[in-house]
């Protein structure tokens, strides 16, 4: 098939390993801020480090690895937050030729003894205590094993003196014997089924995507003659994390570190450090959403709020038909109701984030259409992009000018993407790995023919635009042979205020059902506001609660079954009383549902779901009949 490209096919050669962008800049614009680092003594305020600056604590982290016996080849675990350390021994591990194995700090003891084990790693860098205990725990089955450094208790510094008397040419001609194709990372899948299996990614794989994207689209990450600042929150663990890094050590952007992933602290670094491009997951541009109503309806101003994010809606959407040459763009009496809420709201809400964000990349699964067209309606194009470990990091993107919302964009520019028949996603490229450690047979069946089979549906429109409607193995077949994909139906389900995950079951079952968690913090607005507004006195308080919130989620099911056939539907549900988190082990490191770990562990609620529908109590499709569509405020009716 055909290759859509999208941006200069290319954009630079590569001679060598990732560490070398780092050097070149230094070598070509010393003075250039390359990382902004938080002053400890005041959370507020951030210190420039220049390319050179970081270059030379490179060289001599290097020095110190190199005293310390490791060599080209060795493999050497990294398991800490997103934070200035990890970048530095990521591209002082580089520099001696070493390949690092991310691990995820909140990994569990028996993975963390797995990943080192399958790996043969020499050496683990671990936060803090915490981390030392874990690893000290499984040190007795890993003969390998050599070295254990805590970041927190000042073994880099100590790394840092044992290697002073090791000449820098040393690490320099260690640098230049690292090959494009030489294994920089092996990176482990999130292991939602048995053991996570390690991905060898080469230092030309993991540098392919990130010069493509910053030869197509680096222009449209700051305001012109701006230099972009990126805010990295998410996991270095996982390789969207490492992508970003990647892009911001090789193209000259300024990077900032935000390890804790509370609201509380990603908010507070957004104002702060004020980025200008933001990229994150589908949950972070949910909750930043979910906030903003939020906090409107508390100030009292929550129609005002919603009015504003139709016209946003409307206006964005009108805007894209324009750029697909599909309509006029926005009429007269549409730009004066954006010009008025520009005023009043949007430009309030960019300055909740920093006040420089213009644009922003959501990847790990699809972002909702509708939250795409609030965001570019406020004046942030957000982009939707896709990727995979085995890809190295993002294979499409939207091409600039030409973005169609609802869909993950074009393959990159030297990326082909195929449809098979039963709609799995191929893919063959630069940017895909070398195979999985230790795993021939798995490989093989990943690698065919130099495609990868992603393991994920989709299809492709005439124009090239790619869409995703789910992974094969999450397929749900109904008793009734009906086959259903979960995923648009939980990402519907979560755009309601009030819920937090959802979980699509209904596998060898009647009909399609759900698990529902709730926001909590939008739950507990939400019952003061009711308790407020309620004058009811002949039911009691929790039965008031209880009926509403029923009313609530019925609304939310009504919306996302009204983008799905009848058989499709959701007819039963249950809301969960705790949420689906890392420390319950219900999800993985980058945030996604550990999908057989729930249906095991809520077994016998999933069953007490379906037993009381059996039973003859009320479904979903019951309570909902005689509802006007106009009683549903989250059903929104625009064209895909």
């Amino acid at each position: 098939m055909s290759n859509f490209g999208i941006a200069p096919p290319v954009a630079r050669v590569m001679a060598g390993g990732l560490a070398d962008a780092l050097f070149e800049t230094a070598h070509r614009d010393p003075a250039l801020p390359q990382i902004a680092r938080r002053d400890a003594s005041a959370p507020d305020t951030w210190t420039q480090v220049s390319a050179a600056e970081v270059r030379d604590e490179v060289v001599d982290l290097a020095k110190g690895l190199v005293a310390s016996g490791i060599r080209p080849g060795n493999r050497v675990a990294v398991m800490a937050r997103t934070r200035y350390e990890w970048t530095v021994l990521g591209f002082a591990l580089w520099s001696v030729g070493a390949e690092i194995v991310p691990i995820y700090p909140t990994s569990s003891r028996d993975q963390v003894e797995w990943i080192l084990r399958d790996a043969a790693c020499v050496g683990v860098v671990v936060e803090d205590e915490q981390g030392v205990m874990t690893v000290g725990s499984v040190c007795a089955q890993l003969p390998l094993l050599r070295h254990v450094w805590q970041m927190d208790d000042g073994s880099l510094a100590r790394l840092v003196e044992a290697g002073r008397d090791v000449p820098d040419a040393t690490v320099d001609s260690l640098r230049r014997i690292v090959m494009p194709d030489s294994t920089a990372v092996i990176a482990y899948t999130s292991g939602t089924t048995g053991h996570p299996r390690g991905c060898a990614l080469s230092h030309r794989g993991l540098a392919s995507p990130c010069d493509v994207l910053l030869a197509g689209w680096r222009h449209t990450a700051a305001a012109p003659g701006q230099q972009p600042a990126i805010l990295a929150f998410l996991p270095f663990s996982h390789v969207y994390g490492l992508m970003i890094q990647g892009m911001c050590l090789r193209g000259g952007l300024l990077l900032a570190h935000e390890p804790e992933l509370t609201e509380e602290a990603l908010s507070a670094a957004l104002l702060s450090f004020r980025p200008t491009f933001l990229f994150g997951v589908p949950y972070v541009f949910e909750k930043i959403y979910k906030n903003f109503l939020r906090k409107a309806q508390q100030a009292g101003r929550g129609a005002l709020f919603e009015r504003a994010v139709r016209t946003a809606q409307d206006y964005a959407l009108a805007a894209e038909r324009q750029r697909l040459t599909a309509g006029p763009g926005p009429g007269m009496d549409l730009k004066l109701q954006h010009a008025f809420y520009e005023k009043t709201v949007y430009r309030k809400l960019r300055a909740a984030l920093g006040g420089r964000v213009r644009g922003g990349c959501s990847g790990g699964s699809p972002l909702n259409r509708d939250l795409t067209l609030f965001y570019a309606g406020i004046g942030i194009l957000v982009h939707d992009g896709y990727g995979l470990t085995e890809t190295s990091g993002g294979i499409t993107a939207q091409p600039v000018g030409r973005e169609k919302f609802g869909t993950v964009g074009r393959p990159l520019p030297g990326t082909e993407i195929r449809v098979a028949r039963d709609g799995e996603i191929l893919v063959n490229g630069p940017s895909v790995f070398h195979g999985y450690v230790n795993d021939e047979a798995g490989t093989r069946e990943a690698l065919q023919d130099g495609w990868l089979a992603t393991g994920d549906i989709g299809r492709l429109d005439s124009e090239g635009y790619l869409s995703i409607t789910g992974r094969k193995k999450e397929i749900i077949i109904t008793s009734g042979g009906k086959g259903v994909a979960p995923a648009p139906l939980e990402e519907q389900l979560r755009m309601h205020p009030l819920i937090h995950q959802a979980v699509v079951v209904g596998d060898n079952r009647p009909c399609v059902g759900a698990l529902i968690t709730l926001d909590p913090e939008f739950l507990a607005h939400w019952r003061g506001a009711l308790s407020a507004s309620n004058t009811n006195e002949l039911l009691g308080r929790e039965a008031r609660e209880e009926n509403a919130l029923r009313q609530e989620v019925l609304r939310a099911i009504a919306g996302a079954n009204s983008t799905v056939s009848r058989s499709e539907s959701i007819r039963v549900f249950r809301i969960l009383p705790v949420p689906f988190d890392l420390a319950n082990g219900m999800l993985t490191p980058s945030m996604k549902l550990r999908r057989d770990t729930i249906v095991r562990q809520y077994a016998a609620e999933i069953e007490a779901m379906y037993a009381t529908a059996r039973a003859g109590r009320q479904t979903v499709q019951e309570d909902l009949a005689g509802w006007d569509d106009s009683d549903d405020v989250f059903r929104r009716t625009r064209p895909r």
